[in-house]
């Protein structure tokens, strides 16, 4: 059993995915806030894969990437964020998100290889379609990692099953049409979409894109099994730059959804 469905089922209440930009605002904050989060009330790290160009999020998130990459983050140095924080939680489930760009430069057997000895459990590649992702759905299913797929307001019932085959871990709900921290999530509009996927998978839903406060976050815990934060986390380390802030953050978050 994977450390992804070991937690959501080992708890009994909706799961606090948490997001950060890796090397944001320098190396060596961004691991201290990395290891900080699991006690503050995550349950889930989505660590973000700093690249230049990426056309699903706002300017909040762009603006992380930037300074990560200023800052000299690179795969390599992500990669090796993971492995130190695996060297004190091994308990933790941690998912890289981004593009395939980075992946495919890097190599894509190479990246899987080198991501699951670091401690990697799940990948979220936000603009590789189904119909792309065979030869890393095969790579990633030898290394143990979960292919994460991507749902949106928009996906049809017809388009639900090609996302839906060969995904794993949990799927990811864009509760808005837009990119990362343009909108507020609306409940009552999403509740029926999420509701019909339900009937057609057994994988956990997390809701993510405009979740900002913990009221946002407590209202999505009624109908998500997961809920993600990402944006705002982001805007508070651009703003305080130290891990006592982030931690604050996340506390708050993950109290009002239990």
């Amino acid at each position: 059993m994977s450390r992804i469905e070991k937690t959501f089922k080992s708890l009994n209440r909706p799961a606090l995915i948490t997001f950060i930009m890796a090397g944001d605002p320098d190396a060596a904050t961004s691991i201290e806030i990395l290891k900080s989060m699991p006690e503050a009330g995550a349950d889930i790290i989505e660590l973000g894969m700093p690249f230049s160009d990426p056309m699903a999020d706002g300017p909040t998130i762009q603006l992380a990437g930037q300074r990560a990459l200023k800052a000299g983050a690179n795969m390599h140095r992500t990669l090796q964020m993971v492995r130190d924080f695996r060297a004190e939680n091994t308990q933790t489930p941690l998912v890289l998100m981004g593009y395939f760009n980075p992946v495919l430069q890097y190599g894509v057997e190479t990246f899987m290889n080198d991501a699951s000895e670091a401690g990697v459990d799940g990948l979220i590649i936000v603009d590789l379609p189904p119909e792309e992702a065979g030869e890393v759905q095969e790579i990633a299913k030898i290394n143990n990692l979960d292919i994460i797929r991507l749902l949106t307001p928009t996906t049809t019932e017809k388009r639900l099953p090609k996302i839906l085959e060969g995904a794993s871990g949990f799927l990811y709900y864009v509760s808005i049409t837009g990119v990362t921290g343009a909108a507020q999530a609306d409940l009552n509009k999403i509740k029926p979409h999420i509701e019909q996927i339900k009937t057609r998978t057994d994988l956990p839903i997390a809701i993510g894109f405009g979740i900002k406060t913990p009221q946002d976050a407590a209202q999505m815990a009624t109908l998500g099994d997961a809920i993600v934060v990402g944006s705002s986390i982001v805007s508070t380390i651009a703003e305080k730059q130290n891990t006592t802030a982030v931690c604050e953050q996340v506390s708050a978050l993950s109290k009002a959804m239990k």
